[in-house]
């Protein structure tokens, strides 16, 4: 019996691993007594839909250093897309397109590389598969920076998302300690509804410097005159205060401390801006003193200048455990990380039903937050340490990182 092929795609918000763990399916293919052509999905499903699919075999094939290469990119190589799969039992059209074209490209597994909305694709198409007797294999690989997937330890994204936040406070803290002003720098971190990535920014704590001083996150109500208390306080103990707090933070009444109005995309997310500089207007005007706010905004998303060595292996093999574990037949599963042990930091990989992870959002345990809602505890930084170490080997020219071409992304059709 000739071998199926599969196709795999990539879809939300960019990281500095997502490549990694597609590198790992082109890999784990190009080894499969089970599978033989690897086709890869521009701008995520919706490229299967648009029948725009690149033989991936045929660019590793091309370049000896492809795959090496692809796992040190950052972003997206085959592009994303934010599209959300209907309901089938409401709209069946969708379906019988993108099973038409697995029946066309004769594949046997279709493994999706995103976050929460991603793993909703992967629940629904498996959901119909069964529905029409299809024996394609599902498969979801996590990745996102917010580390917010549910069952998984953690994420891959993040770690190469916390270092590079980490590497940011520090950097800050040099650039602000050089001042003997009186001054407070706020520094606004992604999290919409978790604040992983923020609580990263402890990390950047040294010997000889304590900032982040202060941190604020979405799982504690954020009250003003409490955060003005806190800011007071610091102010008494030091010349400069830094601040690092999520994007997401919200008073009791779960309303968002933005200055702009939040408003939703496609999912009912809200996307928020401007709470930064909320804070710095707060401070400004209650206390009299030098005060700036830092947006890091996309930047750490997928800076791969500084990519966790840890985040992209981990990253990678989950890509190739996919592949095995399609051909061991299993399916309507996400890949987890379980970690084995922390000192030696070592983890596990497993897999778990798509049901509980789907629309789901793991938040920071509250016990993992100081009583005082203003910083976090050891364990949590136990849990985060060993997520960004170790730095990937990455070649240069002309003094700017070589990474893959995306030309096939720039283009107009």
């Amino acid at each position: 019996m000739s071998r199926k092929n599969v196709i795999v795609a990539q879809s939300g918000g960019p990281t500095a691993a997502i490549n990694a763990s597609l590198a790992g399916v082109i890999d784990a293919v190009l080894q499969s007594d089970d599978y033989e052509t690897v086709y890869g999905s521009i701008y995520g499903i919706l490229g299967i839909m648009e029948n725009r699919l690149m033989n991936l075999n045929e660019k590793a094939a091309e370049n000896p250093d492809f795959i090496r290469l692809l796992k040190t990119s950052p972003a997206m190589y085959l592009g994303s897309c934010r599209y959300k799969l209907p309901d089938e039992e409401a709209d069946e059209a969708a379906y019988a397109q993108l099973f038409a074209q697995f029946e066309a490209y004769q594949v046997g597994a279709f493994f999706y590389i995103g976050g929460n909305d991603s793993m909703d694709t992967v629940l629904k198409l498996g959901r119909y598969g069964n529905k029409i007797g299809s024996s394609i294999r599902f498969i979801g690989i996590p990745k996102t920076i917010d580390n917010d997937l549910c069952v998984t330890d953690h994420t891959p994204g993040y770690g190469s998302a916390a270092k590079y936040v980490a590497s940011s406070l520090l950097e800050v803290a040099h650039d602000t300690f050089i001042y003997s002003v009186k001054s407070v720098t706020i520094v606004e971190i992604m999290g919409r509804d978790a604040g992983w990535l923020t609580a990263a920014s402890a990390l950047a704590r040294t010997s000889y410097s304590s900032a982040p001083h202060l941190i604020y996150l979405p799982e504690v109500p954020f009250e003003k005159e409490r955060f003005l208390a806190d800011v007071r306080e610091q102010l008494a103990q030091r010349n400069n205060v830094i601040i690092a707090v999520s994007e997401g933070i919200r008073d009791k009444d779960g309303t968002y401390i933005s200055a702009t109005a939040a408003k939703e995309d496609q999912f009912g997310h809200s996307q928020l801006s401007g709470t930064g500089k909320c804070l710095e207007y707060l401070v400004k005007d209650a206390i009299n003193v030098k005060v700036r706010s830092i947006e890091l905004n996309v930047l750490q998303r997928c800076a791969s200048h500084i990519a966790s060595l840890t985040d992209l292996d981990e990253a990678y093999a989950l890509g190739k455990q996919a592949v095995s574990y399609a051909s061991q037949g299993q399916s309507q599963c996400m890949l987890t990380l379980r970690r084995v042990s922390g000192k030696p930091y070592q983890t596990g990989i497993e897999t778990a039903d798509i049901n509980g992870i789907a629309n789901e959002a793991k938040s920071i345990p509250r016990e993992w937050i100081n009583e005082a809602g203003n910083d976090i505890t050891q364990e949590l930084y136990d849990y985060m340490a060993p997520l960004i170490v170790g730095e990937p080997a990455l070649s240069y020219k002309n003094g700017l990182p070589v990474y893959l071409p995306i030309s096939h992304l720039d283009t107009q059709e």
